[in-house]
């Protein structure tokens, strides 16, 4: 279970876990919470504005280590849509090009997902953060221009698949940094054949880190409140300020 620190503790220099709540950025969960301890703090990698879970965010003298957290293994778990497509492959447009789903057995889906698992060349969606010619490929995607995203190397642990109940695929993964999981969601789709996206995600885990451990941002901001607040009928004056 994680340690709750104090906005003192935090100043000088902590880490604490974050859940990031659904079609809130990483930036407004972050933001928030700076917000509130006025402190140095910096988060260790993105969460998509339609996915939940955890947030790695160092304070203080700890956002020197940003950068060994952000190389830790994550896991999610979610939920692929079969038999549609999106520009985003995800929520964040609009599903197009529907097409058969109800012929395709578990079997087939597992087998997909075995393909998907292991040392695997992704290609990163348009939609995403990557810098291409010195610009952000949303920012070129939303603009209109062509962009080919190159392929690049990550590791897949493990890819379970927990739930079928077409057109939903409840899953499991884990995997190396640097991974999309809506890359995934299109992958299995095309290996299908009828096209898939992702419909639901949650961080679940960064390395030993669990979202069970996690406050969402209001959560700890009433923690702190809680802290400073000094118990009731006390008779003698505390300002803890």
């Amino acid at each position: 279970m994680q340690q709750k620190p104090l906005p003192t503790q935090l100043k000088k220099g902590g880490v604490i876990l974050i859940d990031k709540p659904y079609k809130w950025t990483s930036f407004d969960a972050v933001n928030s919470i700076k917000i509130a301890l006025r402190a140095k703090i910096g988060h260790c990698g993105t969460l998509d504005p339609l996915a939940t879970g955890l947030l790695i965010c160092c304070t203080g003298e700890m956002t020197k280590s940003i950068a060994g957290y952000q190389q830790l293994p994550k896991e999610y778990t979610g939920i692929f849509h079969l038999g549609a497509v999106t520009e985003t492959y995800d929520l964040e447009s609009t599903p197009f090009n529907e097409l058969p789903f109800e012929h395709i057995t578990d079997e087939q889906i597992i087998a997909a997902a075995a393909q998907l698992t292991g040392d695997i060349m992704q290609v990163p969606p348009i939609h995403s953060a990557i810098k291409k010619d010195g610009k952000r490929a949303y920012d070129l995607a939303r603009a209109g221009k062509d962009i080919v995203m190159d392929a690049r190397p990550v590791t897949i642990g493990e890819f379970e698949i927990t739930k079928i109940a077409l057109p939903e695929v409840h899953f499991r993964v884990t995997c190396s940094t640097g991974t999309y999981i809506r890359s995934l969601a299109k992958d299995i789709g095309d290996i299908l054949g009828c096209g898939a996206y992702l419909q639901e995600l949650r961080r679940t885990k960064i390395g030993n880190f669990s979202a069970a451990d996690a406050l969402t941002p209001q959560q700890w901001k009433d923690y702190w409140k809680q802290e400073r607040t000094p118990p009731a009928n006390n008779n003698t004056t505390t300002d803890n300020s």
